[in-house]
C-alpha cells in the first residue's frame, strides 16, 4: 500500500482535502495518508520557510505529496512555499490538463482539450532581484540548457504517452534572443527526435491570443515558467473555471499534486467551496502511482456528477444546473456515483496512462568560451549621456575603450536622441580595440580606475562568445 503525504493547508484547504480524501478512500485505492502541517500557521510560528524539517522528511520519504492551497502571510519577506517546494524537490514539470465540460459548465470553448506543460524551476522565478539605483530595480531571468531540454523533452514524451498529436512552443525570442532564444533553439533540437509528433512555435503574445480565442487549435503547449504560470490559469479559466483545475508537479524522484486556486479565506468554513480542483490533482496523483482503476472510477463519477447538474456555488447556473450543494454534499454525490459513467460527456479510459520516467538532459561538450569585453553598470544622476560618456572614458585602459552606453536597454551614446528618457541607470560597454584581446586583470584595472574617478559601479557583466557565437545582447538601436 502506497503512503501519500498530505497537507490540508489553509482557508478552504481542510474542507476540500477532507472531501477529496473521502472520495479516494471510497474508490478502493490502495493508499494510506500521512498528514503534515505547512503554510500560514507554520510561517507565523516563526518558521520563515513555512515548512518544518519533519514535513520535508515525510515528503522525501514518501515521494508523493497531495497539497491543498496554502496562505503566504503578507509582508515580512515570506517566500512562496509552492515555489520553494518545486525548486527544492526538483519538480521541474508542471502539467495542467484543461478540458471543457460543455454544456454542463459554461464556456465559450466547448471542444477545448489542451495540456499546458510549464517549466517549473527557473526563468524569472529564480527570484533573484536587486535594487540597483533609487530609480531602478532588476530581476534576473535565468534560463539553462538542461532546464529547457528537460521540460521540452517531457512535453514530447507526455504527448507520446497519451496519444497527443502536436506540441507547440511559446517563447518571446524576437525580443529576448539569449534566454527565450535558447528555449526555442532547444525546442527545435528536441522536436527533430520526434518525427511522428507535429511541432510548431509561436511568439507568446500572439500565441496567447490564439489560445484564448481558438484553444481547440492546440494540443500540448510547452513554455518557460512565467508564461506557463499565466497561460495555464488562462487556459483553465476559459474551460469554465480556474477553481476546477488541478495540476501535477513532476521531478526525477518526487511529485506534488494540487489544486491551482488559492486558499480563499473569505469562504473558509462555509461548506461552499468546490473540491473539484484538488480532486483533479488527486486523480493525476493516482495515475502517477499506478492506481489507474481508482483514478478512472473517480473521474467518471465526477463527470457523472457534473453532467447530472449537482453543482457547487461557483459553477451553479440557474436553469441548467439541477441542484446547488456544498463541499461535503458534492463529495458524497461523487462517492454515490463511483460505479457510474457519464452519458453525455465522454467517459474516460486511463489504460496506459501510468507514470513514465522523466527524461534527463543530455550532456553537451563544453563550448569554447572567449572573453570579449565587459558591461559596467553605473549609477549616475547626470541626465546627459554625452557627459556620462566623458566620465566613463576617463577610466579607459590602453586598448580597451568605451563602445556604447545604453539606458534601460536603449542606445543613448554615441549618437543618441534627445527624445530618449534616461534614468540614473547606465550600461557602459567596454571592448578591446581592433584585434586585441581583453583579460580579467584588465577588468580589475578598469574597475580600479572607476573607484579612483568616483564612478559608482553597481554591477558588471562579462561579455563572452561560446564556440564563436556572440552570447550577449546588442543595445536597442545599435
Amino acid at each position: 500500500m502506497k503512503t501519500i503525504t498530505v497537507a490540508k493547508g489553509d482557508g478552504i484547504g481542510p474542507e476540500i482535502m477532507n472531501a477529496t480524501l473521502n472520495i479516494i478512500k471510497a474508490s478502493g485505492a490502495q493508499v494510506q495518508f500521512e498528514e503534515i502541517s505547512v503554510g500560514e500557521k507554520v510561517y507565523l510560528s516563526g518558521n520563515t520557510s513555512g515548512i518544518s524539517p519533519d514535513a520535508w522528511e515525510s515528503i522525501r520519504r514518501n515521494k508523493v505529496f497531495l497539497k491543498a492551497p496554502i496562505t503566504t502571510p503578507q509582508g515580512g519577506g515570506y517566500k512562496s512555499l509552492n515555489v520553494t517546494m518545486r525548486k527544492t524537490l526538483g519538480l521541474y514539470a508542471n502539467v495542467r490538463p484543461c478540458n471543457s465540460l460543455h454544456p454542463f459548465v459554461v464556456t465559450k470553448h466547448p471542444v477545448m482539450d489542451v495540456v499546458i506543460v510549464r517549466e517549473n524551476e527557473e526563468d524569472l522565478y529564480a527570484g533573484i532581484e536587486h535594487q540597483q539605483t533609487d530609480d531602478v530595480v532588476q530581476c534576473l531571468k535565468l534560463i539553462s540548457r538542461p532546464g529547457c531540454e528537460k521540460i521540452i523533452r517531457y512535453a514530447f514524451e507526455y504527448a507520446k504517452q497519451y496519444g497527443r498529436k502536436k506540441v507547440t512552443c511559446f517563447s518571446k525570442d524576437n525580443i529576448m534572443k539569449q534566454t527565450d532564444g535558447l528555449f526555442h533553439k532547444v525546442f527545435k533540437e528536441v522536436a527533430a527526435e520526434y518525427s511522428d509528433i507535429e511541432n510548431e512555435h509561436w511568439i507568446v503574445d500572439i500565441g496567447a491570443a490564439k489560445l484564448a480565442d481558438t484553444p481547440e487549435y492546440f494540443d500540448v503547449v510547452v513554455m518557460p515558467n512565467l508564461y506557463g504560470d499565466i497561460l495555464s490559469d488562462v487556459a483553465a479559466q476559459i474551460t469554465g473555471s480556474v477553481g476546477m483545475a488541478g495540476s501535477s508537479n513532476i521531478g526525477a524522484s518526487c511529485a506534488m499534486f494540487e489544486a491551482i486556486h488559492g486558499s480563499a479565506p473569505d469562504i473558509a468554513g462555509k461548506n461552499i467551496a468546490n473540491p473539484s480542483g484538488l480532486l483533479q490533482g488527486a486523480i493525476l496523483m493516482l495515475k502517477h502511482i499506478g492506481e489507474i482503476e481508482s483514478a478512472e472510477k473517480i473521474m467518471n463519477a465526477w463527470l457523472t456528477t457534473i453532467e447530472s447538474g449537482v453543482h457547487t456555488q461557483d459553477i451553479y447556473t440557474e436553469g441548467s444546473s439541477k441542484q446547488l450543494v456544498g463541499t461535503k454534499e458534492f463529495a458524497e454525490t461523487v462517492i454515490a456515483n463511483l460505479d457510474k459513467q457519464p452519458k453525455t460527456l465522454p467517459a474516460v479510459n486511463f489504460e496506459g496512462h501510468g507514470a513514465f520516467i522523466p527524461p534527463k538532459a543530455t550532456e553537451k561538450k563544453p563550448a569554447v568560451k572567449e572573453l570579449l569585453g565587459i558591461d559596467v553598470f553605473v549609477d549616475d544622476r547626470e541626465k546627459n549621456p554625452n557627459k556620462v560618456a566623458e566620465k566613463l572614458q576617463s577610466i579607459e585602459l590602453e586598448g580597451v575603450k568605451l563602445e556604447m552606453i545604453t539606458n534601460r536597454g536603449i542606445k543613448v551614446w554615441p549618437n543618441g536622441f534627445d527624445e530618449t528618457y534616461c534614468t540614473n541607470h547606465w550600461r557602459c560597454r567596454f571592448k578591446p580595440e581592433g584585434d586585441q584581446k581583453i583579460d580579467k586583470s584588465q577588468i580589475v584595472s578598469l574597475l580600479g580606475n572607476a573607484i579612483t574617478k568616483d564612478v559608482d559601479v553597481i554591477k558588471t557583466e562579462n561579455l563572452y562568445s561560446f564556440d564563436g557565437e556572440l552570447a550577449f545582447s546588442l543595445g536597442q538601436g545599435q
